[in-house]
């Protein structure tokens, strides 16, 4: 793969000046960007993925949904419909995607809707619901909406600015383009990071007066969540059983799995996969299957004994109290009372 990704060089750069037309259109006006009264804030990265966006999603709709009218709108990736479409209780993963239907499973207050049009999507939720505030889904590259507040990831173990343009690396858009981001977040980083690290890491990212660099970690849960009980996870200690992941980045889950002394069966696919019979056949053959909570989606009712175990994001120092206080900054109802 390596070799591979050398070879894809030339391509790479046809990519990279592509990418940089288009933001230069942007930047000039020739393309239009737009912004919308309602606030609205993206949540996104300049890679493929894997750092974390559905997670930190939720950790902010936690902190707003018991008391504020929130909306998510995603581009609902590999879904089979098009256009705009608002989650309700018919809805399956196969029509919302997997992400965006995790996320309308799991928060019965929080409206959320599909669009790969973010303009219309946006424009539709305040006709239809009219909330107070709106996330974006996987949405900093997408330059047509002008968010209130960019939020951007990126991970501990790959940082953007150490990183190359698609094939040859993981980059999808610009490091320059990180500049349109309020807050720069670190994701997937060691519970025990030093503030030495943390600092060679903001020298690394070199944020401008206006931004904030934050840092978090991923917490898992010490219990399995099934479609009808819960079990420990140190309940199978003893025991081997299937990992199921079609995720981008499966490393920090193997890494926990391998602290707590787990004894498993790594089946790895491609994020987004759709899973085939054949998949389900190779990695039933354990008693327990144990996936990610995006592909326990897809898999809830076609396979025995799947628990799916859940993640969220702790973010180290004071980042939870900064996160709360930028997107408060930016609702008016907040604005109006300090």
């Amino acid at each position: 793969m390596r070799l591979l990704r050398k070879i894809a060089f030339p391509v790479s750069l046809v990519y990279a000046m592509a990418v940089y037309l288009r933001n230069f259109f942007y930047d000039k006006g020739w393309f239009k960007s737009i912004s919308f009264q309602v606030p609205t804030v993206c949540v996104g990265n300049l890679s493929v993925g894997g750092t974390g966006k559905t997670p930190m999603i939720e950790y902010i709709l936690r902190l707003f949904e018991e008391h504020h009218k929130v909306a998510v709108l995603s581009r609902g990736y590999r879904r089979k419909t098009k256009g705009f479409l608002l989650a309700d209780e018919q809805s399956t993963v196969l029509e919302l995607g997997d992400e965006p239907f995790q996320i309308h499973s799991k928060f019965n207050t929080v409206t959320v809707a599909v669009d790969e049009d973010r303009q219309n999507g946006i424009a539709t939720l305040v006709r239809k619901i009219n909330p107070d505030l709106i996330l974006l889904d996987d949405a900093f590259q997408h330059r047509k909406v002008k968010p209130t507040l960019s939020i951007l990831l990126t991970t501990f173990s790959n940082l953007y600015v150490n990183d190359w343009y698609l094939p040859t690396g993981e980059l999808r858009d610009s490091k320059k383009e990180a500049r349109r981001a309020q807050i720069i977040i670190v994701t997937k980083c060691p519970s025990c990071i030093t503030e030495e690290k943390k600092q060679s890491i903001v020298n690394a990212i070199k944020p401008r007066a206006y931004q904030q660099v934050l840092f978090s970690t991923l917490k898992y849960n010490e219990f399995l969540v099934g479609s009808n009980n819960r079990i420990l996870l140190s309940s199978l200690q003893g025991k081997r059983f299937s990992l199921v992941t079609g995720i981008a980045s499966p490393q920090p889950l193997l890494d926990y799995l391998i602290t707590v002394k787990s004894s498993f069966e790594h089946f790895q696919f491609a994020d987004h996969h759709s899973f085939s019979e054949n998949d389900i056949e190779s990695f039933s053959k354990n008693e327990c299957i144990v996936t990610t909570e995006k592909d326990f989606t897809k898999l809830k009712g076609r396979c025995k004994n799947l628990f799916y175990i859940e993640v969220r994001h702790e973010f180290l120092g004071n980042g939870n109290e900064s996160i709360e206080k930028a997107i408060k900054n930016i609702m008016p109802d907040f604005r109006s009372s300090s």
